[in-house]
């Protein structure tokens, strides 16, 4: 199971008309450690810059992904999943926060009914809002200590 992490990401970025502006932006990152969290984002940061700095680290309660493509937004959907308590025939709702990348709201909506597809889970969705997240970084399974593209 995955254990994400927002972390923001202090640095200079040159604008488009040319000056030159401190900014702070959010990415996601699985990792097993706060300490692990601020390690991977350093790595995946220092590809594009070499000045910058980890403002903070916060652990999320995301339970999943739907990944797209062709998304360059990332969409927070709040879902409510609806069970029966048995015993007593009372209905309960457990809240989970699913990450889908889209270009829209209407295409997250989209992406998020894909996602939930072959799910057998009633479910009613609370809230879709765009976040300002940049980017997200799945845990590196691969064991070697070297980046990627190295």
């Amino acid at each position: 199971m995955a254990n994400w992490f927002e972390t923001k990401v202090r640095y200079d970025k040159t604008m488009e008309n040319g000056s030159i502006k401190k900014v702070t932006e959010a990415y996601m990152v699985d990792a097993l450690s706060f300490t692990e969290a601020e390690a991977r984002i350093s790595e995946e940061i220092a590809h594009f810059t070499s000045d910058f700095s980890v403002s903070a680290v916060k652990r999320t309660k995301i339970a999943e992904i739907f990944r797209e493509r062709t998304g360059d937004k990332w969409y927070l959907v709040k879902v409510a999943f609806i069970t029966l308590d048995e015993k007593t025939a009372v209905e309960k709702k457990s809240i989970s926060q699913i990450l889908v990348a889209a270009d829209s709201f209407k295409e997250a909506y989209d992406n998020f009914m894909e996602g939930m597809k072959g799910t057998m889970a009633d479910f009613e969705i609370n809230t879709i809002q765009e976040t300002l997240l940049m980017d997200v970084y799945d845990a590196d399974l691969s064991g070697d200590s070297k980046p990627a593209d190295a």
